[in-house]
């Protein structure tokens, strides 16, 4: 587990773009069972999450199609939430940075750790872009 006031800016940058932070299994099970479109990113400390992660989901709501709910978890802080949204990503295995999208609570796009490390923001950005246009 991380300190809170270490991970809370990072937190921050996410919630300030639109996105809830969700705690706890049963937030996770509540938004994941709506109907509608849902991007969730797994957050965590890494650089490759602060360089290119947080900066490609939020530059892609830039797009003229967005999802419904936009969530995140944070990976090795939210230990409950995170837990129970991967069980949801199934059959990809436990990656954080990680996006995944899902419509009516079927995950129809992801984005693991070796899909975000290593390109910038704006190349995720238009990945998700395209995902919002096919599904959204």
């Amino acid at each position: 587990m991380y300190p809170p006031e270490l991970v809370r800016p990072m937190q921050q940058e996410l919630e300030d773009a639109g996105f809830i932070s969700l705690h706890t299994a049963q937030e996770v099970e509540q938004v994941l069972k709506s109907e509608g479109t849902t991007l969730v990113v797994v957050n965590s400390v890494c650089g490759c999450a602060a360089g290119t992660c947080r900066p490609g989901a939020i530059a892609s709501l830039k797009s003229d199609i967005v999802p419904n709910n936009l969530v995140t978890v944070f990976a090795g802080v939210d230990t409950e939430s995170t837990q129970r949204a991967r069980e949801y990503m199934i059959p990809f295995p436990p990656s954080s940075p990680a996006i995944a999208l899902f419509k009516d609570g079927t995950l129809v796009h992801m984005l693991e750790r070796h899909h975000i490390e290593g390109r910038p923001a704006e190349v995720i950005a238009s990945n998700l872009a395209g995902a919002y246009e096919e599904f959204c």
